[in-house]
């Protein structure tokens, strides 16, 4: 039995001004078919091999410069000793920890887009990260002292990072939730327990001491300084479980856009999905915050690149998730390589994601009812 392809025109819904999306290609084998666009496998083909040369080359780049290909060998174990050392202990960490910070809000991106219909619900927005600045803040002022190490043998600071966040997310919910989860209704709510969560933070370092105010403003802007694997392990295994979830959830998110009326029809539980759905893309956020800080505007810009580059109807998860590790790994990599100074990951996410977000307001009054 052998399997055919067919390549088809005009099988998916043309964009708003009238162009087609691309050609859907059908592969046959037997009774069994399925149906995908190129753009949906060729975006997160590329986008992988983008975070891989990325990553190499931030794995090579610093005060002691090793060569791509000298890179590649230390890898594979036949690397001499020092830059073992170099590559695997003091550098791997920082780029592991920058691809799996990217990949988890640009999938959860996805999801509070493709959730909400809406390109403005993002956790930056919708209050989440703002929840896991209180957590941590807190922790560093209330530990007295500006070293982590100093709270709870050094997990105080990403725990309450992660309370916070999962308060946040929980309030959002349940203030959100009226028969149903409203994408509107989302975002107002959301940018509400944003602007409470940001007060909150300002008052607690006026209150800090001035060693644990610049502890903090450190966090909260979002860092991959001196992470290791103590960040990069419990992060890789938190997102072994929570992006297939992601994924399951794909099906689901596709027929919600056609509304909830639709989604009751066909069978679906509108509120334990919705509930899912959100607890899904909360846990991604806080498990990254907790890892590197509320890295900001990651989760806003690149779901819609990604619909962008694929030409989809929605915020592709995946490919979301790849431009969401690409851009945190290079962003890393100017800080460190081109800047005169070296800055936070976060400033530079937050140069490219603020006139995104303005750009995306005014096209959004410029729009026709």
């Amino acid at each position: 039995m052998t399997a055919t392809v067919e390549t088809i025109r005009g099988t998916t819904p043309p964009e708003p001004g009238g162009r087609p999306r691309g050609r859907a290609v059908v592969l046959r084998r037997g009774p069994f078919s399925a149906r995908f666009r190129w753009r949906s496998v060729v975006v997160p083909l590329a986008a992988l091999v983008v975070v891989v040369l990325l990553s190499a080359v931030a794995l090579g780049r610093g005060d002691y410069p090793i060569g791509l290909g000298d890179v590649l060998r230390t890898l594979v174990g036949a690397g001499e000793a020092g830059q073992r050392f170099v590559v695997l202990e003091l550098r791997a960490p920082r780029v592991v920890v920058g691809v799996l910070v990217g990949l988890a809000l640009g999938v959860a991106g996805a999801l509070f887009q493709t959730f909400a219909r809406n390109p403005l619900a993002s956790p930056d927005i919708l209050g989440i990260t703002s929840g896991a600045s209180v957590g941590a803040v807190t922790a560093i002022v209330v530990s007295g002292s500006s070293s982590v190490g100093a709270v709870l043998g050094g997990l105080g600071v990403p725990l309450a990072a992660l309370a916070g966040a999962l308060g946040a997310g929980l309030l959002l919910f349940l203030l959100a939730f009226r028969s149903g989860v409203d994408g509107y209704r989302l975002v107002l709510v959301g940018v509400a327990i944003s602007s409470m969560g940001l007060a909150v933070v300002d008052w607690l370092l006026t209150r800090a001491a001035i060693y644990d105010a610049a502890a903090a403003y450190v966090w909260i802007v979002g860092s991959l300084n001196a992470r290791t694997w103590d960040q990069a392990v419990p992060l890789a295994l938190a997102l072994a479980v929570l992006v297939p979830l992601a994924l399951a959830a794909g099906r689901v998110l596709g027929v919600m856009q056609f509304g909830d009326d639709t989604a009751r029809g066909l069978g679906v539980r509108l509120a334990a999905a919705q509930a899912a759905v959100v607890l899904v893309a909360v846990v991604l956020v806080a498990a990254a915050v907790a890892a590197a800080g509320p890295i900001t505007f990651v989760a806003l810009v690149v779901p819609q690149i990604a619909v962008r580059l694929t030409g989809g109807s929605r915020p592709p998860l995946l490919a979301s998730g790849l431009l969401g590790a690409a851009l945190v790994v290079l962003a890393d990599l100017l800080t460190r390589t081109v800047l005169p100074q070296a800055l936070p990951v976060g400033i530079i996410t937050a140069v490219v994601g603020a006139p995104y977000l303005l750009w995306l307001l005014v096209r959004g009054r410029r729009t026709p009812a």
